[in-house]
């Protein structure tokens, strides 16, 4: 159950009763202080903040001045994560005209005036750029909405800024360092500053960790939102794609690139969900979306679990014992528990197959957008010339790895080609029927496993040292829903827990991992150690 603003203030100090309805918005000043007494803003949860504007306690000025003031405090100087690349200067003013609205009678709902940082892969029009991390884009000022971003401000969220990224998604190279771009730098984990926050979303993961704004922004083409949720204490969660258009967002794969929110809790990525998911008739993914979206955040309930059906698959590098005390929590909610062998696949097929269909969907999606961008921004028309661009810079753009992936993908034939038509049915074939074989053949309503090992330490130029298993190749390449909710620490570092379920049943994944998370309360607060081993 959870407290509205108004009373948790109340147990501080007097203030006014809950609101029955939305409360006239109090002065900057009041709100100010109602903050300062209720706690810092990083301890907040987006749920607790709309509970705030809410029950009249709060306004947005006062929660976007509080988080830029702690932008410029943990990332800008003190630990100095280099989780966020810019700041839109309009912030504030965008706080400002929320505030207006409810003073005018207008409540858009939970996400009103609310400061979302977005990965810097989607466009979010004014005169931040959209780079991808790479500094080929750094004139790509489109001033133009991805169409998520325009859901997210119709439902009256304030774009407050663009997190870092590994750049270009991760897909220049198979020796890259992940949350590493020419343009923002080397994001740290908000646990251990030595340790790697994972990418591709690295900057939107750290950010929510370290409480830089009342939600995120990724994208996944494979693991690039759960991996930096689950390795930064955080809850991520990646959507059946075609739930969330791609259209303005710098691409990798049609068939498996999608965004998703990335929070501190999962009732906060439920509410971002439901305003980001929505079709888009230029992206055909999104065409039989509204037959399943609706309000992700009804239904969230501690007794989900009952009488639901989980499938178990414990990977063999994972952490026993937190494993065995997930299952136990979830056992404790209600539900009937079913242990998996893994799927018996040919992975290295799959992962081959896969490869192939990211060479190829890189090359043509990239060009596309690339030759879509608005007249004179950007010289470069096609993944050539990106690879151009960087043997030309390589002094900026290859000091740590190189671009080996990129000039694989620029041999790519096309879509057409019938090597790729092939890798395309291979791989999801495989990653598709393993899982309906376990939702049909076992008939359970969602599978469980480790999402990721703990955090490894980042060196540049050497790549990265995965550690632990990994739970993301198969629902990202089905393009099926994969949640990851705090798990506890393994080595004083955050794991997290991966819920999967069928292709559009996100609402039920969404269940799943709001009951696990309310009766585990296994999310860690950062500490910004210097060091992994504690110091």
């Amino acid at each position: 159950m959870k407290i509205r603003f108004a009373l948790l203030l109340s147990c501080i100090a007097l203030s006014s009763p809950v609101a029955a309805s939305v409360a006239t918005p109090p002065t900057t000043e009041q709100a100010k202080a109602n903050l300062a007494k209720a706690g810092p803003i990083e301890s907040f949860d987006l749920f607790q903040l709309a509970d705030g504007i809410d029950d009249g306690e709060l306004n947005s000025e006062a929660i976007v001045s509080a988080y830029l003031k702690r932008i410029a405090a943990i990332d800008d100087s003190g630990p100095i994560l280099n989780a966020v690349i810019a700041t839109f200067p309009d912030a504030l003013d965008q706080a400002r005209a929320m505030d207006a609205e409810i003073r005018a009678g207008k409540y858009r709902g939970p996400m009103h005036g609310m400061p979302v940082l977005v990965k810097d892969n989607i466009e979010v029009a004014g005169p931040v750029p959209t780079t991808a991390g790479s500094l080929a884009l750094a004139g790509n000022i489109t001033n133009r909405d991805a169409p998520l971003i325009a859901r997210l401000r119709e439902a009256g969220a304030v774009i407050l800024g663009k997190t870092n990224l590994s750049e270009w998604a991760n897909i220049r190279s198979d020796n890259s360092t992940s949350g590493w771009s020419a343009v923002g730098g080397l994001t740290k984990n908000p646990h251990a500053l030595d340790r790697n926050a994972c990418g591709s979303s690295s900057g939107s993961g750290a950010a929510a960790a370290a409480g830089l704004a009342a939600a995120t922004i990724g994208t996944e083409t494979d693991g690039s939102i759960t991996c930096p949720a689950g390795v930064n204490g955080i809850v991520g969660f990646k959507p059946t794609v075609g739930l969330v258009s791609r259209r303005f967002v710098v691409p990798i794969s049609h068939s498996q690139d999608t965004a998703g929110p990335m929070t501190r809790s999962v009732r906060d990525a439920a509410i971002m969900l439901t305003a980001m998911a929505g079709r888009d008739p230029q992206d055909a993914a999104t065409a039989d979306v509204d037959k399943w979206r609706g309000d992700y955040a009804s239904g969230l309930s501690v007794d989900a679990l009952k009488d639901m059906r989980i499938g178990v698959i414990r990977a063999p590098n994972a952490d026993a014992a937190l494993f065995d005390a997930a299952i136990a929590k979830l056992k404790e909610g209600g539900a009937d528990i079913v242990l998996l062998d893994a799927p018996k696949i040919d992975r290295q097929k799959m992962g081959n197959a896969e490869f192939k269909v990211l060479l190829a969907e890189l090359k043509a999606d990239l060009g596309s957008y690339l030759q879509g961008l608005p007249e004179g921004l950007v010289p470069h028309k096609s993944l050539a010339d990106i690879i151009a661009f960087n043997t030309a810079n390589a002094a900026k753009e290859l000091q740590y790895f190189g671009q080996e992936t990129f000039e694989l993908a620029a041999k790519e034939k096309g879509l057409e080609d019938p090597a790729y038509v092939d890798a395309v049915a291979t791989s999801r074939g495989i990653a598709a029927g393993a899982l309906n074989s376990i939702f049909a053949g076992q008939k359970v309503d969602i599978i469980i496993s480790q999402t990721n090992g703990p955090a490894w330490l980042s060196t540049l130029g050497k790549g990265d040292a995965f550690s632990g298993p990994s739970a993301s190749a198969l629902p990202a390449i089905a393009g099926y829903p994969h949640l990851t909710v705090p798990m506890g620490l393994s080595g004083r570092l955050p794991v997290g827990l991966s819920f999967i379920g069928p292709q559009w049943h996100d609402h039920a994944v969404l269940k799943a991992g709001y009951a696990y998370e309310q009766l585990s309360k296994a999310r860690v607060t950062p500490t910004f150690r210097a060091s992994s081993d504690g110091k």
